[in-house]
């Protein structure tokens, strides 16, 4: 029997990725940025346009995954991530107006109870994003990351999930992945990264660095994130998709 083909014309697709390029914002202590070399680009001799690249990059920067194994040695690395963690229900908490008044601000366990207490409970194996709408000042480092200053880490600022509200989300909710449109899930002043240890620990991979979180809703949507598949990585960059089903017409 054939398999029944999916239409896609039922739903509305979100690309949650920035594009890499020479303005892509990696961390400040990142010994390289990434990298786009041209191999060929040009009319051949037999009359047909052919073009070819090298890339290189490493592999924390612009929109990534970080597999548990960036803070666990146990954990599995970015080609093992199980495809389960990886694509299914989304959910986003909207923490704008918080961030928007303090730019150090974490996700509460308050916040994730006043989410449940309008949405319902987080299911468990759901992938939850924070939105902070962070993304809006990319690529403009200094906005984007608190500082400017090469090398350095120690002066960043900008919100992500705080430890007890991620520790509630894996605990008790079994969550598959935590993602954020911010640098990091841990937020910008951290400099024990309390938030991947305990997500890499869990065995839970992390996206970083997403986009377009306003176009998304609370609840009711899915979301597809495949990194690329580095053996042995602790990372690499991720295509993140978000499919949310169209509004039924009843005219």
């Amino acid at each position: 029997l054939l398999a029944q083909p999916i239409d896609l014309n039922q739903y509305d697709l979100v690309d949650l990725t920035h594009a890499y390029d020479d303005d892509t914002i990696y961390w400040p202590t990142s010994p390289t940025r990434f990298e786009l070399d041209e191999l060929a680009r040009g009319t051949t001799e037999g009359g047909w346009f052919y073009s070819a690249y090298a890339f290189s990059m490493p592999e924390h920067g612009g929109t990534h995954l970080d597999a548990p194994y960036h803070f666990s040695e146990a954990g599995d690395t970015v080609d093992e991530v199980p495809l389960t963690q990886l694509i299914g229900a989304m959910v986003v908490i909207d923490v704008t107006d918080q961030a928007a008044a303090d730019r150090d601000y974490r996700l509460s366990l308050q916040d994730v109870a006043e989410f449940e207490a309008e949405y319902g409970q987080i299911p468990g194996g759901a992938i939850v994003l924070l939105r902070t709408d962070w993304s809006r000042l990319w690529p403009n480092v200094l906005a984007y990351l608190g500082d400017d200053t090469p090398g350095d880490a120690s002066k960043l600022s900008f919100p992500s999930f705080g430890l007890e509200a991620v520790e509630f989300l894996i605990v008790e909710r079994s969550v598959a992945a935590i993602g954020v449109d911010t640098a990091s899930i841990d937020y910008g002043r951290s400099q024990d990264f309390p938030v991947h240890r305990i997500v890499a620990g869990s065995n839970v991979p992390g996206l970083e660095n997403l986009v377009h979180l306003d176009r998304l809703p609370p609840t009711g949507a899915s979301i597809i994130a495949l990194p690329i598949k580095i053996a042995g990585g602790s990372g690499g960059p991720v295509r993140v998709v978000a499919v949310l089903p169209k509004p039924i017409d009843r005219n």
